[in-house]
């Protein structure tokens, strides 16, 4: 049992980088498309779009984490929005450096660290899967850390902007479960090729967030 490992990994203080980015949901909140009514429904897409557009990297670098550089390339023709496509590399880098600053003594890290540095984007889905992979964690326990990273962002990001407050915020992903291990099961034997996106708004959402007037987030 790793159950400290993956607590550890999930706890809101955890340096991965996410806290710097709302998904697309800054900008929807300022265009009003988002509200606290429509909150819900924005991290249920939001999840599902990640499940099938990112897992699949995930779990093709968790399960071959020799192959990542095909992995990464692959990802950044992919991640067509320059807004997703920044957000993954900055995401990606900011993981990369706090688990090989986390885990220095463990005896494959060091191997995946090292790849994954020569990488020439370095996005965080191949990342996150590759690492997680030398930390011999469970395929399914890392489909569900990656889902519940992107809904746990999602909320936290909504408070920061006053959409919502945090015991609301804490009431949507405790109603989230559903959505995460539905889309979990559906999701987590995509192969690359199988990668789509879901729901276009949302990415549409975020191409548009260099062009608000203020920004409280990366992406």
């Amino acid at each position: 049992m790793k159950d400290f490992l993956v607590w550890q990994l999930v706890d809101s203080g955890y340096p991965a980088g996410s806290f710097a980015h709302s998904f697309g949901l800054e900008a929807a909140w300022h265009q009003g498309e988002v509200d606290a009514a429509s909150l819900r429904a924005f991290v249920r897409d939001a999840v599902e779009q990640a499940g099938a557009s990112l897992l699949p990297f995930v779990t093709f670098a968790h399960a071959h984490p020799a192959e990542i550089a095909g992995a990464d390339e692959r990802c950044e023709a992919f991640l067509r929005s320059p807004v997703a496509n920044r957000a993954s590399r900055v995401q990606g880098r900011a993981w990369l450096a706090t688990i090989a600053a986390s885990f220095p003594a463990h005896p494959d890290m060091l191997a995946v660290c090292v790849s994954a540095r020569a990488l020439n984007a370095t996005h965080h889905a191949v990342v996150f899967g590759a690492t997680l992979s030398a930390l011999d964690l469970d395929g399914a326990v890392v489909h569900r850390m990656f889902l519940f990273g992107v809904c746990r962002g999602l909320l936290a990001a909504a408070v920061r902007l006053g959409i919502v407050g945090t015991t609301e915020a804490q009431r949507i992903i405790a109603e989230s479960e559903v959505d995460l291990e539905r889309t979990a099961a559906k999701c987590g034997m995509l192969t690359l090729d199988e990668a789509a996106q879901t729901a276009p708004l949302l990415d549409l959402w975020q191409s548009s967030h260099d062009r608000l007037y203020s920004r409280l987030f990366q992406s």
